[in-house]
């Protein structure tokens, strides 16, 4: 099964740069969107075929994904069922026979770490969401996690450790989650490969490839010997990230 993951950066914009064209020619069973900054009906977007399933963000123009899956699941869950984390829109669960589906647009702890405490509670009650999930089945994660787990994963790692996104809390609470048993594909396969996901669209960061690695596919450990392949789709514009995909047979 092939899966994709992309943070679109707002899809109304990203339909005005190929998103469709992208979606078709990457030819997955599953495609999961993050920062999609809709309100349900602002946009109709189901190809022939497909199933979509939404959460939407209660604050307009804000948050928000979807995915678009070949087959129906036999269950979907919007959010983590814990009311605090539940109001943006971030994580949609599709449930299959042998596995659960997970995308998720994790919180920004922003300029300043202002929201560096709420994302702290974050991670800790989406790790023990994941957790009960994987206690009945294996788990597919997928999205923009937030996060460059090691200095390989970002251009500058020096002069970002105190930012959002590189801070030692926020990469703890990664480590956390892998230790608990899950693992990061990309990694597993490419423990030594430098390439990056998102770019500041500052500073001509990404013709400069000065970027970040935050959008992952995780997998529950036990199935790791299933990953068949962990792309970063560098060459696939219409964001500031590009997709990431897995494939893995399950």
């Amino acid at each position: 099964m092939k899966f994709i993951s992309w943070n679109v950066n707002g899809l109304r914009a990203c339909m005005k740069k190929d998103f469709d064209q992208t979606f078709r020619d990457l030819d997955a069973d599953f495609f999961c969107i993050q920062e999609s900054k809709l309100s349900e009906g602002q946009i109709e977007y189901c190809p022939e075929g497909w199933t979509e399933y939404w959460n939407y963000a209660e604050k307009k123009g804000y948050s928000g994904t979807a995915i678009w899956a070949k087959e129906p699941a036999f269950s979907v869950t919007y959010g983590i069922g814990v009311e605090e984390h539940d109001h943006e829109g971030r994580v949609i669960t599709l449930e299959y026979e042998n596995f659960y589906l997970v995308t998720v647009y994790t919180p920004n702890s922003q300029d300043g770490l202002k929201r560096l405490d709420y994302r702290m509670t974050w991670e800790d009650a989406f790790r023990a969401y994941l957790l009960k999930l994987d206690a009945s089945k294996p788990v597919i994660v997928c999205g923009d996690l937030n996060v460059a787990h090691a200095e390989i994963d970002l251009k500058n790692p020096k002069t970002n450790r105190k930012n959002a996104g590189f801070t030692d809390e926020e990469r703890a609470k990664f480590t956390e989650l892998l230790a608990a048993g899950f693992t990061d594909t990309f990694r597993y396969l490419h423990p030594d490969t430098v390439e990056y996901s998102w770019w500041s669209y500052r500073f001509h960061a990404r013709e400069k490839n000065a970027g970040w690695r935050i959008d992952y596919f995780l997998t529950s450990e036990r199935i790791k010997e299933k990953i068949g392949q962990a792309v970063i789709h560098q060459e696939i514009f219409g964001s500031d990230h590009c997709p990431v995909e897995l494939e893995i047979s399950i």
